[in-house]
Order: structure tokens, then C-alpha cells, then sequence
């Protein structure tokens, strides 16, 4: 029966033997925690950074981002890309030039209820320096900021309203609105 401790680990039906059993087995759980923590091994949390490379992208705002360990496939936080634009390819472009084989840091912002892994992504160049991905995406016009959604201290709005200033990339006469 699920739940029932095997005859061979209850030495009969004391119960206090079966107490002491399930004492050792959550400290056991407790240790075993603790020494995955200690190794350094942890689900990723909101607000969790994470240095490593891009190795690949996906999409304008979609890459993978490598960390040594492991592999995240990542989606920027808070801006749309066009699909199956002129704009879109431009903006593959600028994202591949800005983090592609490149050292990055990530910022892990969340999942959505697909599992879909949500994060802002900063350069680490030492010629081009810390810059936000999706916010120079924003700003060269290639992406939009979505519906409701804002940085801190609203650099993806200012953002947007610079580059629809200015008419560029999605903004621009030649694209349609």
C-alpha cells in the first residue's frame, strides 16, 4: 500500500519505531537539501543571474544561453518582434551582433505558465559594454515594447517613443503600422 513502511525497515508494528524511521528519513531529505545547496545546485529564481555565452539565436528575442553547466533557452523579457519581416530579419541581426558567441549576462525573470523562460540579457563586452538586449532592440526600432509592460524606471517606453521619434525600423514611412 502506498504510504505503509515496508515490514523489513519497521522492525514489526511499534510505533515508535516507525516515528523514529520517518525522523531519519526527513533528516536524511533535510542533509541531502542542504548538500545540493552547498554544491551550488539550485532551481533558478526570479531576480537569479548567470554569466556564460550565447551559442545560439533562435529569434530576434529568443536565444540560448549557455552557463557551463547547462543550457537555458530564454525568451527577452517585455518587448514583441515582427514575424517574417524585413524588420524581424534586422533584428535577428542586431541580437546576433550584440551577444552572439559572446560573454552575456543573464537575468532570469520568470516562467509563464508554458514553462517558457523569461529574462533580461546584458552584453559583457568590454568595447561595446553593458547594454540590455531587448532595450536596444527597442531603441533601434526592431522590437516593441508589449502591452503593459515596463522596466523600473520605464526605459523600454522612452525607448519606443525614441525610435517611433525618429521613424525607425517599425516606425519608419516605409513600414506598415
Amino acid at each position: 500500500m502506498p504510504g505503509e513502511i515496508p515490514e523489513t525497515l519497521s522492525h514489526g508494528n511499534d510505533p515508535e519505531d516507525e516515528e523514529d524511521f520517518m525522523r531519519t528519513k526527513c533528516a536524511l531529505a533535510a542533509v541531502l537539501g542542504l548538500l545540493a545547496l552547498m554544491a551550488g545546485w539550485r532551481p533558478a529564481q526570479g531576480g537569479d543571474s548567470l554569466y556564460g555565452k550565447v551559442t545560439e539565436v533562435k529569434g530576434a528575442n529568443v536565444v540560448t544561453f549557455d552557463y557551463g553547466a547547462g543550457q537555458y533557452q530564454v525568451r527577452l523579457i517585455g518587448i514583441e518582434t515582427a514575424k517574417d519581416t524585413r524588420v524581424d530579419d534586422d533584428a535577428v541581426k542586431l541580437t546576433s551582433k550584440l551577444v552572439l558567441g559572446k560573454n552575456a549576462r543573464l537575468r532570469f525573470e520568470g516562467r509563464d505558465q508554458d514553462g517558457v523562460m523569461w529574462a533580461r540579457l546584458f552584453t559583457d563586452d568590454p568595447e561595446l559594454g553593458i547594454k540590455d538586449v531587448a532595450l536596444e532592440l527597442v531603441r533601434a526600432g526592431l522590437a516593441q515594447r508589449r502591452e503593459g509592460f515596463d522596466f523600473k524606471y520605464g526605459e523600454l517606453a522612452a525607448a519606443e517613443s525614441e525610435a517611433r521619434a525618429a521613424h525607425r525600423g517599425l516606425w519608419s514611412e516605409r513600414q506598415p503600422r
